[in-house]
């Protein structure tokens, strides 16, 4: 149990022993200081450890957000200071030099836990400090001024401000005003009746699976089910942010499914779609299927390698961003822009929609036009951002784009053998080396008959330009565009092939091994976020690259027959899926694993 230790003389009629219980901690009261600095060494060594001033006035929620946070080592808010146990020597260290003579910061500020906090800050330690908004968190000194805390405290619903922080401050139209007005109460009885944010996920993906199940039935009651509980599972899937926030639950285990799970059960439903169309209308969309699952995670690499190259840049600012930013003054404008790229919950709407009224080949129709849209969109306006802009992008944004390529053995043989000898490719011409190897490669698979040897010359055209293309540190202004096209380039080149095979089997085999590579890329993606660095370097060997894949499938499909390379196809997703699952798992559940959560664009 967290160990909270009051400092100073108990305040008569003061609720803040009660309210700290109420947080999970356990009260300890000290008269001074030196006690203080005793208290805290007799504290359980592996739990958390909060310093409270006794004269502290403000909300609950002021406390929680200051003393609960899982995901900062060190945390403050006037009156209080907290360290998880990764940080109790600093903490410790702190304390000591306030309890020697004359202290070590000034001596002005008699509050103990705040002149801890600024030694900690004085340490270069990062204390991270919650933004209150309206919230009261104070140390008053004299009666009048408690009298005026306790009055602005009286003024704020606490209740009212910590259901209002639980939504995302940015998301879509549809999720704003369909999803969250209510979904928040949700994620409210959930956290009453003890529920965790992991849990209520799980629940949304189940929902997910099961619409997908009513989906694959073909028939037209199972459309409407299918579409009804896709929005179910959006709801959840919208209350299980609300929750971790409502109750500040944030754990390693929930980053990793909260990461994984939006597009497992996305793609699930696509799945569930082909199948109904082949059981209820023998029609055969598994390549529409496949290509809006396609579409949708090279749109989802351009959002990551666009933010990761611009994640620390310097200089970075740019005519169209200013344009962005006076647009996003605008209010109407601001949902007109946020619902043309279809984020998730216009996205997951339409399909419903389409679902319950249409045909599964209209809503892949749809949807295609939409993403397709919402990606010219997007990319066209990053683009012109990165051409405008004279950003200068760090060696970590670099190494980011790098690991996002996914470059293989085969890419870093060739690079060997070139040496130094390898021509440098400023400018503009490392994109457009990446863009046109991964266009002879899809192209020669599109256009030849199956069993012909062209799409492994493409392949290995492939494997050169994305030597070429990766040789060098990826900072010029548009290298960003090289992890999505070399995802275009693999991803396509699967569903030329398997396209051109013509068997039953080979599209949904190929389906099933987009997507096994494609969790391995939105791993990376998520580890880099957490500043966990790339999946190790055994694992992109193992499972060959971009490049290495590529060309393998490419030699499947001449040296196999059609049957045959499906069943190749299929064994390869089974063999590629089980190796990333097992390494993410692993990682994700680790001690180490950094607990992430996406509150930036809906995706």
């Amino acid at each position: 149990m967290p160990t909270a230790i009051v400092t100073g003389q108990p305040v008569p009629g003061s609720s803040l022993e009660n309210d700290l219980r109420s947080l999970g901690f356990d009260v300890r009261v000290a008269a001074d200081a030196t006690e203080a600095e005793t208290l805290l060494a007799a504290a359980p060594a592996g739990e958390r450890v909060a310093l409270v001033d006794a004269r502290f006035v403000g909300h609950p929620h002021a406390l929680r957000l200051g003393l609960t946070d899982p995901r900062f080592p060190l945390s403050a808010v006037p009156g209080a200071v907290t360290a998880q146990s990764a940080a109790r020597q600093e903490l410790t260290r702190a304390v000591a030099r306030e309890t020697s003579a004359g202290g070590g910061t000034a001596l002005a500020v008699d509050s103990l836990a705040d002149r801890v906090a600024t030694a900690l800050d004085s340490d270069d330690c990062a204390v991270h400090r919650p933004e209150l908004g309206s919230l009261v968190a104070a140390v008053p000194a004299d009666p009048q001024a408690r009298n005026e805390a306790r009055q602005a405290v009286a003024a704020v619903d606490d209740e009212a401000v910590r259901l209002k922080s639980a939504v995302k401050s940015r998301d879509g139209f549809f999720t704003t005003f369909f999803i969250s007005p209510y979904s928040r109460y949700i994620a409210r009885w959930c956290a009453r009746r003890g529920l965790t944010p992991n849990q209520v996920t799980t629940a949304s993906l189940l929902t997910a699976l099961i619409a997908a199940g009513c989906a694959a039935t073909g028939t037209r009651a199972g459309f409407i089910a299918a579409g009804v509980l896709l929005i179910a599972s959006f709801v959840l899937d919208c209350t299980d942010g609300q929750l971790a926030r409502y109750s500040l639950q944030y754990s390693t285990l929930g980053a990793w499914l909260d990461a994984t799970f939006d597009r497992a059960k996305e793609y699930a439903y696509y799945a569930g779609l082909a199948l109904g169309a082949a059981r209820g209308g023998h029609d055969d969309v598994w390549a529409l299927a496949l290509g809006a699952m396609i579409l949708q995670t090279c749109r989802h690499v351009v959002d990551f390698s666009f933010n990761e190259a611009n994640h620390d840049a310097t200089a970075n600012t740019s005519p169209t961003a200013a344009l962005s930013d006076k647009l996003d003054s605008v209010g109407w404008t601001v949902w007109v822009r946020r619902m043309i790229v279809l984020p998730i919950g216009e996205r997951w709407a339409m399909i419903a929609v389409l679902t319950a009224a249409t045909t599964p080949r209209i809503t892949f129709y749809v949807l295609l036009v939409g993403c397709a849209f919402a990606a010219t969109y997007t990319t066209a306006g990053r683009v012109l951002r990165s051409l405008t802009r004279k950003a200068r992008r760090t060696d970590r944004a670099a190494q980011a784009l790098a690991d996002l390529a996914d470059s293989g053995p085969l890419a870093e043989a060739v690079r060997r053998v070139l040496g130094r000898g390898l021509p440098g490719l400023p400018g503009l011409a490392v994109p457009a080396a990446a863009f046109l190897g991964g266009a002879a490669v899809v192209a020669c698979s599109a256009l030849t008959g199956y069993g012909s040897v062209l799409p492994v010359i493409g392949a290995l055209v492939y494997v050169l330009t994305s030597a070429l293309a990766t040789a060098r540190p990826l900072k010029g202004a548009l290298d960003w565009l090289v992890p999505p096209f070399f995802r275009a380039a693999e991803y396509g080149t699967l569903l030329a092939l398997a396209s051109e095979a013509g068997v039953n089997g080979a599209l949904p085999a190929a389906f099933g091994l987009v997507a096994a590579v494609a969790y391995h890329h939105y791993d990376t993606v998520y580890r880099i976020r957490g500043d966990a660095g790339a999946p190790p370097a055994w694992l992109v060997r193992a499972i060959g690259g971009h490049e290495g894949r590529t060309l393998l499938v490419t030699v499947l499909a001449a040296a196999l027959t059609a049957s045959q390379f499906t069943v190749a196809l299929t064994v390869l997703a089974v063999a590629v899926a089980l190796v990333v699952l097992v390494e993410s798992i692993r990682f994700w559940v680790s001690a180490g694993a950094p607990a992430v959560h996406d509150e930036g664009e809906p995706a």
